[in-house]
């Protein structure tokens, strides 16, 4: 009897390992652009109900990560908030040739959590009244380079240099706000939108032609069928919609 149960279970296993398509879980290392964090993680959540693979997030600034990667940092996929370190990685052959794609263009905002703040034309910048003005780092952080160049377009970059607080990235410049280390800062319009929820305080949408496009690539660092899979989701009508819902444009 135990002879038989021991042969059904090898049945079992053995059939398990030969039927056709069978894969394993895997989990993938994902170095995500701290704007993106929030929408990724929706992402995610879909391609992991829908796989069965575990997707982990590592969030940060572009420039950092980067840095971290050519140092082999142990990543499977990265998702820049911009197209100048993908495409470096591939050229430096750190990345998978091919596989580098636009996934979101990206939009910045000057805001204020507080209502009345900000105007619709930003004309509170050239006031002046305000102690600080939140930025990312623009040496590490695409937003912040937007956002210094808008105020270098603007006339401001020097005369408001002294009431600058830098975040290491975008996320920390959002935080700097929003906890009222700075009255008013430069962020990401995806960390002020959310599904179907209002926006609080005050913004000025700033005008495209005052910075460069923030076009925010990806790129696969190592060869697997679950981090293709995952790369190949983000493409997909329903990846597209939710990085919509978070307030990108998509290419």
């Amino acid at each position: 009897m135990r002879t038989h149960a021991l042969c059904a279970t090898l049945l079992v296993a053995v059939t398990t390992v030969l039927v056709p398509g069978q894969t394993t879980a895997d989990e993938i290392r994902v170095a995500v652009a701290s704007n993106f964090t929030d929408a990724m993680g929706a992402i995610a959540e879909r391609f992991e109900t829908g796989t069965g693979h575990k997707v982990t997030l590592i969030s940060g600034s572009t420039g950092k990560h980067y840095a971290q990667i050519r140092n082999g940092a142990p990543f499977d996929a990265f998702f820049a908030a911009d197209r100048r370190r993908p495409e470096l990685l591939e050229e430096e052959g750190v990345a998978l040739p091919g596989t580098r794609f636009t996934y979101a263009v990206g939009k910045l905002v000057l805001w204020s959590p507080e209502r009345g703040i900000v105007d619709p034309e930003a004309v509170v910048l050239q006031r002046g009244e305000f102690h600080h003005l939140a930025i990312a780092n623009p040496k590490l952080a695409p937003y912040g380079k937007a956002a210094e160049e808008v105020l270098q377009a603007r006339g401001l970059w020097a005369r408001l240099s002294g009431r600058l607080v830098r975040g290491e990235n975008i996320g920390q410049a959002f935080q700097f706000v929003k906890s009222g280390n700075a009255e008013l800062g430069f962020v990401a319009y995806s960390q002020l939108k959310r599904p179907n929820q209002p926006i609080e305080g005050s913004l000025w949408n700033v005008p495209q032609a005052l910075y460069t496009p923030i076009e925010q690539q990806a790129v696969l660092l190592k060869d697997s069928e679950a981090a293709r899979s995952l790369l190949s989701f983000v493409r997909s009508d329903a990846a597209l919609m939710i990085i919509r819902d978070y307030g990108y444009e998509t290419p």
